[in-house]
């Protein structure tokens, strides 16, 4: 059976004297960007259930963990054991209600316990946190952030009513978007626009979906029917570009129905 003990093994290699030129420059700093890079992969990867694409990005997230865990260990930092040791006494006193005699009747209960655990965390170890926006990391990105952000303060007891005073919030940033649009104000189009999108994100939260998902979706969908579109006019010797509007219409309506044909859903 492989260990991590197989992987420790190969990076030491690739950082050693005779290794590679680039491993052995690497530093935490720069090897996030490429764990970050992984983990997008391993994401789509699982979109498409695409199992054996799935399998190996998951060993590349892990190589990328390893790669970094490896850096800290060389300066004695901390140690893979230091790693699986903090991390395993945080989740067992996380789930009281499964190590422990703790209840929770409802999933809102379980995130309640959740929440105040952390915050018993984060007082012990001195960590202060004025606000509770402070343990959103500001390095995510902005779609995700700004659906963290929106739980936090959700928590507080600050959020909309219902979903259609969401909804009703979301019109109503168009119609400052498009009036910022014609003042010509290029700064103010675009907070404008960054509203729009804030309160889109609000709007999946309240309907229950991640925004995330269904903009992955639907860029998908987008693809899908391009391709389909590309397609055609390559069978047909067609360059898009000399089409005129009305035939670009007719050759992305074709694609549509041929996309939700094949479409399983």
């Amino acid at each position: 059976m492989e260990t991590l003990d197989t992987l420790f093994a190969i990076i030491r290699k690739l950082r050693s004297e005779n290794g590679c030129a680039w491993d052995k420059k690497q530093i935490p700093e720069t090897m996030w960007k490429c764990l970050a890079e992984e983990t997008y992969e391993l994401e789509e990867a699982i979109a498409k259930q695409d199992f054996g694409h799935i399998c190996e990005e998951l060993g590349d997230v892990l190589f990328q963990l390893v790669f970094i865990l490896e850096i800290f260990q060389e300066r004695q930092i901390f140690t893979l054991s230091d790693v699986i040791e903090q991390v395993a006494k945080k989740m067992i006193r996380r789930h009281p209600h499964v190590y422990a005699d703790a209840k929770v009747s409802s999933e809102q209960e379980l995130f309640s316990q959740w929440d105040a655990i952390k915050a018993m965390e984060n007082k012990e170890n001195g960590r202060k946190r004025p606000s509770v926006l402070d343990s959103v990391p500001k390095g995510m990105p902005s779609l995700i952030r700004a659906l963290k952000v929106s739980k936090c303060v959700v928590k507080e007891g600050f959020d909309w009513d219902n979903i259609h005073e969401v909804i009703s919030a979301a019109r109503e940033e168009i119609k400052e978007f498009e009036a910022a649009l014609k003042t010509g104000n290029h700064d103010e189009a675009i907070m404008e626009f960054g509203d729009i999108l804030f309160t889109l994100v609000n709007v999946a939260r309240v309907a229950n979906f991640h925004p995330e998902t269904a903009l992955s979706n639907s860029t998908a969908k987008f693809e899908g029917r391009f391709r389909l579109m590309e397609k055609e006019l390559k069978e047909n010797k067609l360059r898009l570009k000399d089409l005129s509007k009305s035939q670009k219409e007719l050759h992305w309506c074709r694609a549509k129905e041929s996309y939700e044909r094949q479409s399983p859903l």
